[in-house]
Formats: C-alpha cells, structure tokens, sequence
C-alpha cells in the first residue's frame, strides 16, 4: 500500500532512545538504525536519525513485511546485518506492532 505512512514502532523508539543513552555515556560509538521494507520505510530511519542515529541500513523489499514475510526471514536479514557490521550491542523493539505476535 503506497499511500500508508510509515511510521517507527514505539518499541523501537525507545530502542533507539536508549541506544542514544548509551552512546551519551560512552558505552557505544556508533547507532546504525536498521528497517526492511519498501522505499516509503525511509521514513522510519529518518526518525532514528532525527533521534540521534549515525547511520541508517534500509534493506529494501517490496514483500508486505507484515504479511509476505515472516518472523525467521526477518531474524535471517537482521543476522546477516549484524554480521558484516560486527556491532558491540544490538538493540530491538520488544514486538512489531503491526502483526503484534511478540517477534522482532
């Protein structure tokens, strides 16, 4: 759906907010905010920029995220991120709001 406004998932601003914390402390370097979906999730990155990201990764697909793909095939492209990223901590929302089923 083109016209839907993507918007961050509260359980992942407050990821992120604590993220920002822990980098106010110096316990982290860098926050790298991640989101997969189409062109239009570029709204959500630019909200964790706009809270204090560094950098943002948008793995880009046109699978409705919350209907075509599923809770193993998002874990699997979150994994292969944090691979070649090779972060100190990885941080997530608790659950996506939109499917609501406790998996991020």
């Amino acid at each position: 759906v083109k016209s839907v406004k993507h918007s961050m998932n509260p359980f992942c601003e407050i990821a992120v907010e604590e993220a920002v914390r822990l980098k106010e402390k110096g316990i982290v370097k860098e926050i790298v905010a991640m989101t997969i979906g189409p062109k239009q999730a570029q709204e959500t990155l630019r909200s964790a920029l706009a809270n204090g990201a560094d950098r943002a990764i948008h793995i880009t697909t046109d699978a409705r995220v919350d209907q075509d793909m599923q809770p193993l095939a998002v874990a699997k492209l979150i994994e292969a991120v944090v691979k070649k990223e090779e972060p100190q901590i990885v941080m997530l929302g608790k659950q996506s709001i939109d499917g609501d089923n406790n998996q991020t």
